[in-house]
Formats: structure tokens, C-alpha cells, sequence
């Protein structure tokens, strides 16, 4: 069994190794930008209200599921909280991976992309606010305060919006 296992282990890395370099980019990217902003969210949280945000992934899965069929909770719902989390940070990823390119965003130098970087956080924050989240069943939110939201921008554009346009610009740059 085991020998069976370590096999099919084997298999998957260098599946993983071999898979076409733009997926693989893109999903290490959206992978690492996911696990920085679900970080940022949840100490964003604690250090907002003192208290751990336990919840946190049921309050996404409640896009689908309703705010209060999600607060009762469970591991199959914060499965799927987890799952639309990382879909999301892959969308806004590949967003950026198409478009780089027809921009011809690879010319630009690196501190360019940093501003896009930066300017793409409050372009993400508000997309979702105002046309993702509307369409969801979750509550309706508040008003938007600008002066508010600029601290959580500026962080959520370093660890979302710069990462994203510096793996995309060493990507193109390779071709």
C-alpha cells in the first residue's frame, strides 16, 4: 500500500512539473495570493474585534447557501467558503494573466507595476462589492468609506495586487 501510494505521489509532482508553464504559474500565483489574503482577512479580523474570526469561511459560503443557512456551520461548508475564496483569487488572477499581455503591461519597468499592483485592490474590493456580492444571498453591505478602506487597500494591494502583476510580468518576460 504504502508502496502504492508513494507512487501515485510521484506521479502528481512531476504531472505537476510538466503541466503547461502558464497554468502552473497561474495556479502557484493564485495560490499564494489566496493563502496571503485569507492570512490578511483573518488578522485584519482579530486585530479589528480581539477575537478570532471562526465564522469567516461559513460567512462566504453563505454567497450560495444564504447567510442563515451558512451560520450553522460545519466542515462541508467551510469547504465550500474555502472553495469560492480560492476561486475568486484565481479569477482575478487569470484576469490579469489575459490581459498583461494585450496591454503589453511587459514593457513596463517594476515600479509601474507595483502602482498597478497597488491600484488594483481597490479595483477588486469594489468589483466585488458592487457586482459580485449583489448578486449573491448574503446581506446587503455598507456604505462604502473610502477613508476607512484605504488602510485595508494599501495591505490587500501587497498581498494581492502586487504578487499577481510581478508573477505575471516574470512570466511574459520568459516567452
Amino acid at each position: 500500500m504504502q508502496k502504492f501510494v508513494n507512487q501515485y505521489n510521484s506521479s502528481l509532482i512531476l504531472k505537476f512539473k510538466h503541466m503547461n508553464r502558464f497554468w502552473r504559474t497561474l495556479l502557484l500565483t493564485s495560490l499564494f495570493v489566496g493563502i496571503t489574503d485569507l492570512i490578511l482577512a483573518y488578522s485584519m479580523q482579530f486585530a479589528h474585534t480581539g477575537k478570532f474570526a471562526d465564522k469567516m469561511l461559513y460567512h462566504m459560503a453563505g454567497a450560495a447557501l444564504g447567510f442563515e443557512t451558512s451560520r450553522q456551520g460545519g466542515f462541508w461548508i467551510g469547504l465550500l467558503g474555502l472553495f469560492f475564496h480560492f476561486f475568486i483569487a484565481f479569477s482575478f488572477t487569470l484576469l490579469i494573466f489575459i490581459t498583461f499581455p494585450k496591454f503589453k503591461m511587459q514593457s513596463l519597468n517594476r515600479y509601474w507595476l507595483l502602482v498597478l499592483g497597488m491600484l488594483y485592490a481597490p479595483f477588486v474590493s469594489c468589483f466585488m462589492r458592487y457586482i459580485v456580492l449583489p448578486l449573491t444571498r448574503l446581506p446587503a453591505q455598507k456604505p462604502l468609506d473610502v477613508q476607512g478602506e484605504l488602510l485595508g487597500w494599501v495591505i490587500f494591494g501587497i498581498v494581492f495586487g502586487i504578487p499577481i502583476f510581478l508573477s505575471a510580468s516574470r512570466y511574459y518576460k520568459k516567452q
